[in-house]
Order: structure tokens, then sequence, then C-alpha cells
């Protein structure tokens, strides 16, 4: 049965092209991977030195999924009350206007990729749990 064609030839984002981009929280580097190439999909990594934690925040109308790369981490959700511990080769999946804030308590690393359901990642940092877009 015959098929579409591709829309765009298959694209790579070497691991050295990634910058920092988008937005950023002290002790936190987020690098675009693969962004604004396909309607429904972005691709993201996020490394958190030790001992950090990002701003609470959420990803709008945007499902989020998180591959833990290296290093032991949490997400933080429900108002800071649930606790999510992820290690290497587990995902997790952050649903969409869900306020969360990943958590390094660790003293390694830790790098996670992200995977969003739209075409340019979206972050709104809050001012706190339930708090007003900063």
């Amino acid at each position: 049965m015959p098929h579409p064609e591709p829309s765009q030839p298959v694209h790579l984002a070497p691991a050295s092209s990634l910058r920092p981009s988008g937005g950023q929280t002290e002790g936190m580097v987020r690098s675009n991977a693969i962004v604004d190439k396909c309607a429904g999909l972005c691709a993201t990594s996020m490394l958190a030195r030790p001992r950090t934690a990002s701003a609470v925040h959420h990803h709008g109308a945007q499902d989020t999924i998180v591959y833990a790369v290296s290093g032991r981490g949490a997400v933080v959700s429900e108002g800071g009350a649930k606790r999510t511990e992820l290690a290497p080769g587990d995902y997790a999946l952050i649903p969409a206007y869900m306020e969360h804030q990943e958590v390094n308590d660790g003293d390694e690393d830790l790098v996670w990729t992200i995977v969003r359901s739209g075409r340019v990642p979206e972050v709104v940092n809050l001012t706190g749990w339930g708090g007003e877009p900063v």
C-alpha cells in the first residue's frame, strides 16, 4: 500500500551541538535538541548540577516524557507533596499543566532527555506552588 512521502529528511542533533536554550534555572542547564522541526514533538536535554532544584513550573498544554540518562533525581509535584524518583533508564510522564519541580539531591550530575508534545518547548515558571507566572 502506498504511503505519503516524508515531509523532511532525517535530522541529526549531535550532542556536541547542544547549547543552553530556553528557560533556565540556576544549577540546571536546558538545551534544545530537536525543536521546531515537526508539528507535534520537540526534544531537549536537561543537566542538573548536584544539590539543585528547578523553579516550580509547568509546560502549559504540553505533555512531557522524561527519560533518565544518568544520575538520580526526582520530579516533585502535587504542591510539593509527591516525589517521583528516577534512576538511569527510568521514564516518567508529566501531564500538561502539572506544576512540578526537578530536583537533584545527589552529589553527581543528573541528565534527563525530555520529549514534549509541542513543536517548541513551553516552560511557565511560577512564583511557587499554585503561584502566578513569573
